[in-house]
């Protein structure tokens, strides 16, 4: 309320609070209102659907089909729901459609096809608009923190819940629609005594998989032992208690199955090997960031690679044979790294997802060009996209492993598939957007957006 004198004013931290609120929400609708108005130029495919709880954890399947009668492949989604205990809480299965390209560097998406009610951009071939929708449910004990399939066997599902347990699904063994109120995993793997984040599966040791909690460890199971066994729950195979605090992430080697990383509220990046019989000491450490990491992947394509996210708004890139020194940090973002995620077609392509509500796409191949004073405002030369869809904080990013460049297709003149970035995000706020930034960007220097295209709030 206005005051005319210059009388003291009663400090109320709840009306202060209140006003925050209000003014962050403001800036975040108005940042909302320009995105939306410049997405058509921006994205070549957008998706964009609220689901019924929101979803912490979201994996694209490896298989895509792409029928030839219709104007969009069919790629699957792994899903959960978070629903606060104010109602069952699933591991879920989603289809989603995404509009085929006539070429891999074609327009064939335009203002014209964009949606502003539902935020979508479809194909000029017609058909049906893309959609997302569930397919499959599965009961699970409270929220799922993250859900990963197994590599060697996508129809077996690792969850990570709430009580710390990790369960196992083969959801070849499962209705479309649970036909009890009972959860029953397959496979129960304890260990753990709190919740957590980290879970990963091993892409070169088959039925190994990695979690990481609140309880300052790392357990380390074989799955495969685990089937074969009638008791309630499957011990892990080790334990590793190295982390003086939470352990916020954990990732295999693309190449040694010994070999895996994690990372925690203090600050540090362990680096163990299963075979050394230490299970307090890893075989490297290094004091990575100033603040806690959320966030650790080795490299898919480079055996020496590892990233590290943290709360510190950067992004490490480290070479395992001189952990000591960073090699390079990635500057951007406005608040905490969250995950990050490797691209499966452009090895030196990755997505982060960060609490400032953005998807940044980098360019590790990028790092060091020249660029002009311009340039240089928007970011360093290898942050490649920013994705400013979301309203809410998000809670996971993946990139679709099933996705083949239309160039090469039968004959190479393109089939309509897929174009290699197509990427799936998902928020608190229910929302999960599909979406792949338009040819123009990463095409390379023969399509150039039009910033004269691009419009800017005028309110």
């Amino acid at each position: 309320m206005p005051r005319s004198d210059n009388s003291p004013v009663p400090y109320d931290e709840e009306e202060d609070a209140e006003m925050d609120g209000e003014n962050a929400n403001k800036i975040v609708n108005e940042e909302y209102k320009i995105w939306k108005k410049n997405a058509p130029y921006l994205y070549d495919t957008l998706i964009t659907h609220a689901l019924d709880w929101p979803t912490l954890t979201c994996e694209w399947f490896p298989d895509t089909e792409c029928p030839p009668d219709k104007p969009y492949s069919i790629s699957r989604l792994l899903l959960g729901t978070h629903t606060s205990r104010q109602s069952k809480d699933y591991l879920q299965i989603a289809t989603v459609h995404i509009p085929k390209r006539v070429s891999p560097t074609s327009d064939s998406l335009s203002r014209e096809n964009y949606d502003e009610d539902t935020g979508e951009l479809h194909t000029t071939s017609g058909g049906p608009a893309p959609r997302i929708q569930v397919t499959q449910r599965m009961l699970h004990d409270g929220e799922v923190n993250r859900a990963r399939y197994m590599p060697q066997n996508p129809n077996i599902l690792a969850t990570k819940s709430v009580s710390g347990r990790v369960f196992i699904y083969d959801r070849t063994k499962h209705p479309s629609e649970p036909d009890s109120d009972a959860m029953r995993p397959d496979v129960t793997l304890v260990g753990q005594t709190m919740e957590g984040y980290g879970l990963g599966w091993s892409k070169c040791w088959e039925g190994h998989v990695l979690s990481s909690g609140e309880d300052t460890t790392v357990c380390h199971w074989d799955v495969q032992a685990g089937y074969s066994k009638t008791s309630s729950g499957v011990e892990p195979v080790d334990v590793f208690r190295g982390h003086g605090s939470v352990v916020g992430d954990v990732s295999w080697h693309a190449t040694q199955q010994n070999i895996f990383a994690s990372v925690g509220d203090d600050k540090q990046l362990f680096i163990w090997d299963t075979r050394d019989p230490a299970r307090t000491k890893p075989k490297q450490r290094v004091t990575a960031h100033d603040r806690e990491i959320l966030a650790v992947s080795f490299c898919p394509s480079n055996e020496n690679l590892i990233l590290t996210g943290s709360s510190d708004k950067t992004i490490g890139i480290w070479d395992t044979r001189t952990l000591s020194h960073r090699l390079h940090s990635l500057e951007s973002h406005r608040d905490e790294v969250l995950q990050l995620a490797w691209s499966p077609t452009s090895p030196t392509v990755l997505a982060s997802a960060s609490s400032d509500r953005r998807i940044h796409v980098w360019d590790l191949s990028r790092i060091g060009e020249e660029q002009s004073p311009d340039d240089a405002e928007d970011g360093p030369p290898e942050l490649m996209f920013i994705h400013g869809g979301h309203t809410g904080r998000p809670t996971d990013v993946c990139w679709c492993p099933g996705s083949v460049d239309a160039s090469k297709a039968e004959g190479g003149k393109g089939g309509g598939e897929l174009s290699g970035w197509e990427v799936a995000s998902a928020a608190e706020d229910n929302v999960l957007m599909v979406w792949s930034m338009s040819a123009n960007i990463w095409a390379g220097e023969g399509k150039v957006v039009d910033e004269e295209e691009l419009e800017v709030d005028d309110d």
